[in-house]
């Protein structure tokens, strides 16, 4: 589902929700209502009369741990066991359930990998199909009319968690799951232009650029402002390095 525009969804993915049986759900708890809603809005532009819901029940996880990456992989398995449990329940041979992924299944994001470890650990034998929506980096581009890349430039995808390791070389830096503000250690920011977008496809949809070193500590302060209205942010940027 992208970045959750009704009216971004492809036809594909509108065909592949009213032939679903079951759509699975993850609540994502009353800060986040908003998503919800639009959830709700998209099934009942496209899904079905009847669909029925099941809503999974999201394992905790630990925001802040010692070990990374095992945190998140002890995660994951935790998700496969309750997804695979729902699936063995509420699908019978033949029926077709659906997951709506918020952002891009491609682009730092769990489902597939969950589905895999599904099949692999033989929890249940599933066929799954990958229907591809806008993502925020396709959005992101748009709303602010830019090609993603200089002229014949590479693109680098990293995260706020690994800007600053990962800038040296770079001329065009596309950030997603940037928590904080970490454009705020990079070197050289008056050589930087910054592209920020924040609930792209929203009626909320926020997007500012300019000059990294006159706009970042705006983009900040707008970004916090943000986050205490609605209780959570979705944002993603692009770093331009200027000739």
């Amino acid at each position: 589902m992208g970045v959750g525009d009704p009216e971004s969804l492809t036809y594909e993915a509108g065909r592949a929700l009213a032939g679903a049986d079951v759509l699975f759900t993850v609540d994502k708890g009353a800060t986040k209502a908003d998503l919800n809603a639009l959830r709700g809005e998209i099934c009942a532009r496209y899904a079905r009369p009847g669909l029925r819901l099941v809503e999974l029940v999201e394992p905790e996880r630990d925001r802040a741990p010692a070990d990374y990456a095992a945190e998140v992989r002890r995660w994951h398995a935790a998700r496969a066991d309750v997804w695979a449990r729902a699936l063995l329940a509420e699908l019978a041979d033949g029926d077709r359930g659906a997951f709506l992924v918020w952002g891009d299944p491609a682009l730092y994001d769990s489902s597939l990998r969950i589905l895999d470890d599904v099949r692999s650990r033989g929890l249940v034998d599933v066929d799954v199909t990958v229907i591809p929506g806008i993502s925020s980096v396709q959005a992101l581009a748009a709303r602010h009319r830019i090609a993603l890349n200089s002229i014949g430039g590479a693109v680098h995808l990293t995260t706020g968690r690994r800007l600053t390791a990962e800038v040296a070389g770079q001329d065009s830096i596309v950030v997603l799951l940037d928590g904080a503000a970490a454009w705020r250690d990079i070197p050289d920011a008056d050589r930087w232009d910054i592209y920020w977008g924040a609930y792209l496809g929203g009626p909320d949809e926020i997007a500012i650029a300019g000059p990294l070193a006159e706009v970042g500590e705006e983009i900040v302060a707008v970004k916090q402002a943000a986050r205490a209205r609605k209780g959570w942010i979705m944002d993603v940027y692009l770093l331009r390095r200027r000739p």
